[in-house]
């Protein structure tokens, strides 16, 4: 079993407190995207990341002077590079030795410019969310250029994957899954309104994908099924709105 969760866009540019294990299984990838957004002007650029001009500012030099292959300048784990609210609840820096290898072992981490990433695979600081228009070969986008490799290489380590990601991360691997065998699990959470709706709110399901993984790490779950005692931040799974591929749990 395999958790997939999504980036956060503010990234750290140091870590003291763990050093990265290996590079990213799809670095040279990596090192073609980083080719093409330097191909950019300025202005291009900025379209491309839809930002102010302080962060295309600060992202144009990022992409100048980048090495992801960690030659020029030091790496920081994903799991402690990315600074979002989903990694502020699930709290790498607190956790137990075991805790940390079973994110490890379990958790995927997908991202625009890198692919799918370990937990602890060295990344440099950057800007390039999945569903960038940005043209490499004869790709116009990213999901293109990725195409079926993110599913694939998921496929290689598990036969089911827990979708804890975003809409715009699942969509690089979920439309794959099922013609290379993959098993998929979706787990929503929300709160119901007056006309018995589910209703989900992007920051507290942000923090509850992050609260699950922590869960997870605690409890050394392995199977689907277990997922359905989850029970953090009062959460409790709804079997009545729940599927086989989709687990629905209700604040």
């Amino acid at each position: 079993m395999r958790f997939i969760i999504s980036p956060a866009k503010k990234m750290n540019v140091a870590d003291d407190m763990f050093a990265w294990r290996e590079l990213p299984a799809f670095v040279d990838r990596a090192e073609q995207l980083v080719e093409a957004v330097r191909a950019l002007t300025y202005e291009e650029a900025k379209v491309l990341w839809q930002c102010s001009d302080a962060l295309a500012e600060l992202n144009f030099d990022r992409f100048r002077t980048m090495d992801v292959s960690g030659g020029a300048g030091s790496l920081v784990p994903a799991v402690l590079a990315y600074e979002g609210i989903q990694y502020q609840h699930l709290a790498p820096r607190v956790m137990t030795a075991a805790q940390l290898e079973y994110v490890q072992e379990h958790v995927r981490i997908l991202s625009g410019l890198y692919g799918v990433l370990r937990p602890f695979d060295g990344v440099a600081p950057y800007r390039l969310e999945m569903q960038a228009k940005l043209a490499v070969g004869q790709a116009r986008t990213l999901y293109e250029f990725w195409g079926d490799s993110l599913a694939r290489a998921l496929a290689s380590e598990a036969d089911v994957v827990v979708n804890l990601a975003s809409v715009e991360y699942a969509k690089a691997v979920l439309p794959h899954a099922k013609c290379l065998g993959l098993q998929t699990v979706t787990c929503l959470f929300g709160t119901i309104d007056a006309s018995g709706r589910l209703v989900q709110r992007s920051t507290a399901a942000k923090a509850a994908r992050g609260s699950m993984v922590r869960w997870c790490a605690e409890c050394a779950v392995e199977s689907v099924a277990d997922l359905r005692a989850f029970d953090v931040a009062g959460y409790a799974f709804d079997k009545a709105r729940s599927t086989d591929d989709c687990l629905v749990f209700v604040q």
